[in-house]
């Protein structure tokens, strides 16, 4: 492969693209806004000059992977001539399916169509597309330029020499691919999510506060991060959708999202992004006295 497209300059949209960039692969970041192109190419850069400041890279290999990258807002234009599309949109099954449909047309016949999805099934998306054999998942982790996993979801109708090429590619970007099959959620979230979901109950049923129940699982299950923190660096808006697609894909109560977390996007406090979520980030770092809060 040797042109790749990446639709969405967001944060992970951005990552995939550096990490793409920095292993040699040209690459074309789409978005739908210039303004968002250049916040993503800013996003790119700095964190290319943190990993040059810890000595992982080179002033040289930084330059040609900004070199290696080129921005588009106009769709047809940016995937017309790629090998692999991965749509790292937002997490909105309407607006993932729109994508697919626009890429099924725009894009050479052999080209491979993936997803960053984190929980949207896989055979949805190749449904409305032509090419079912050549839809996969490419679940990445955020950061991604840090983050070694990603998972490769095999739709129902992938081949097995598409769900090659890509795991062969996730290694090429010194990444560990990791094949799942496409049940909602994956393994990753599919996990993650409902200890995420036990621990904001934990804090509505007033049984211990923020720090506390980050605490615990920081020291007594060795997570680097507590799980409320963890959500917040999400987006409490990620979260409650992927809890949604968990609870409808299965059917299982044991998925229903805690009325707490609802509340909290229903307010706008999605975490880091908006500035507020289980922690305080408005001053640029995090405040956990907002955890107080929170107590019954």
């Amino acid at each position: 492969m040797k042109l790749i497209s990446v639709i969405g300059s967001g944060t992970m949209g951005n990552g995939i693209a550096h990490s793409f960039a920095i292993a040699g692969y040209r690459v074309n970041l789409i978005d739908i806004s210039q303004d968002s192109l250049e916040k993503g190419m800013n996003a790119i850069s700095k964190n290319l000059d943190r990993q040059l400041v810890k000595g992982l890279i080179t002033e040289e290999l930084k330059f040609s992977a900004l070199k290696n990258i080129q921005t588009y807002t106009d769709t047809r234009s940016g995937v017309s001539e790629s090998d692999l599309v991965i749509e790292a949109a937002t997490e909105n099954l309407a607006i993932k399916l729109e994508i697919f449909k626009n890429l099924d047309t725009f894009c050479k016949p052999d080209a491979i169509l993936a997803s960053n999805t984190s929980s949207i099934s896989i055979g949805k998306i190749a449904s409305i597309t032509q090419r079912a054999d050549k839809i996969i998942g490419m679940h990445f982790m955020n950061p991604v330029p840090v983050m070694k996993l990603v998972e490769v979801i095999r739709g129902y109708s992938t081949s097995d020499e598409v769900t090659k090429t890509i795991m062969d590619l996730a290694v090429s970007l010194n990444k560990i691919p990791v094949e799942v099959n496409d049940y909602p959620g994956f393994v990753a979230n599919r996990i993650l999510m409902p200890m995420i979901n036990e621990a904001i109950y934990s804090l509505h049923e007033g049984v211990a506060g923020v720090n506390e129940i980050d605490t615990v699982m920081k020291l007594g299950m060795a997570h680097p991060m507590g799980p409320l923190q963890l959500a917040d660096f999400i987006g409490l808006d990620v979260c409650l959708a992927i809890l949604n697609v968990l609870q409808q894909g299965f059917g299982n109560p044991k998925y229903a999202p805690c009325p707490l977390l609802v509340n909290m996007v229903t307010a706008g406090n999605l975490g880091i992004k908006s500035g507020q979520g289980f922690y305080d980030y408005s001053n640029g770092i995090k405040e956990p006295e907002l955890s107080k809060k929170f107590k019954k």
